[in-house]
């Protein structure tokens, strides 16, 4: 994943502001030491915490081009501004000690969708791609290769698609007359199952697409791994601060944040009881932070999204079960 889930709009050289951002810096406040960004994109985080006070940021992409489109505004912070290229899953590896802050702003960035080369959009044609990192096996793979049951469980899990099945069905019998290698030839063949777009409604592959860009880049586990390495990595008072844009990414940070925040005990006659522990994390604030009014005017597209924040006790990191996150649930797909 990269940063700018779903950003506008233009300040100070940067191509994309990221939603929730003055949120996030408010309820981060006050911002010191050294952060790490886990979703570097545009910049927009790493920007706004070093001129909201942190010493140093560590700015993490897997996705090597965003590096090359800061170059010509990151030099100026000096070593303040540390650019590591890395999945997020491994940032703890990337700090000499422990942090302050770590922000992770999950989804694909709209830089990504603008450029039509990267194959993450149906609004232009390109080569389908979707590789975050631009490495391994990419979506037109995952589409001429893999068998019908596992395009259709790709689709319903993450792109929570009731017509999954008809859509695997269909790429199948497609791709056995030529293989489906661009953007439009699959959003074609996916609206082809789905009744015709009505005004004010999705794109009828919008969340099709989302599938595959998930299980391309393997979001939903890199994001149990990047959660584990902030708790990790930060000290005690650190902040973590995650904004997600889709229902898939906010229940396991939700999930998480409850797991890691609770101090045991309870049970009930569905589940056991659960050992007396030292929370990890205390939720700060409890519920999730979701964008103003006036912001979703200006964006609409950031109306989904939601910020949740944490703050990090004294006690020890340990790893969260997979299957309480609902992650032992999801396909393989690379």
């Amino acid at each position: 994943m990269t940063g700018a889930g779903a950003s506008a709009g233009c300040s100070q050289g940067s191509p994309h502001v990221p939603v929730l951002l003055d949120a996030l810096i408010e309820a981060v406040s006050p911002v010191t030491g050294t952060w790490i960004d886990g979703t570097f994109g545009a910049g927009g985080y790493t920007r706004a915490l070093l001129a909201a006070g942190a010493g140093r940021v560590i700015a993490i992409d897997r996705d090597p081009a965003v590096f090359d489109m800061a170059a010509g505004w990151a030099a100026g912070y000096g070593d303040r501004l540390v650019m590591v290229h890395a999945p997020f899953a491994e940032l703890d590896t990337h700090a000499d000690a422990p942090v302050d802050g770590v922000a992770l702003d999950l989804g694909v960035s709209s830089m990504q969708i603008d450029q039509a080369d990267r194959g993450f959009s149906f609004q232009k044609d390109g080569p389908l791609d979707m590789r975050m990192g631009q490495a391994g096996p990419g979506a037109a793979d995952l589409v001429n290769t893999a068998p019908e049951a596992l395009l259709a469980d790709i689709l319903h899990h993450y792109g929570e698609e009731r017509a999954a099945r008809r859509i695997a069905r269909k790429i199948v019998q497609a791709r056995a007359q030529a293989p489906v290698t661009t953007t439009l030839q699959l959003a074609e063949i996916v609206a082809s199952v789905l009744p015709r777009k009505k005004p004010g409604q999705a794109h009828p592959a919008t969340r099709s697409f989302q599938a595959l860009r998930i299980a391309v880049n393997d979001e939903l586990r890199q994001l149990h791994a990047g959660l584990e390495a902030a708790e990790r990595v930060l000290k005690p008072g650190g902040k973590l601060a995650v904004v997600t844009f889709h229902s898939l990414e906010d229940r396991i940070v939700k999930r998480f944040m409850a797991d890691r925040s609770s101090s045991g005990g309870g049970g009930s006659r569905h589940a056991p009881e659960a050992a007396a522990r030292t929370p990890a994390f205390i939720l700060t604030p409890k519920k999730a932070i979701a964008p103003s009014e006036a912001e979703i005017a200006a964006n609409p597209r950031a109306r989904s999204a939601r910020l949740r924040v944490a703050t990090r006790t004294e006690a020890p990191p340990a790893p969260v079960d997979a299957a309480g996150l609902g992650l032992d649930r999801l396909p393989e797909a690379v």
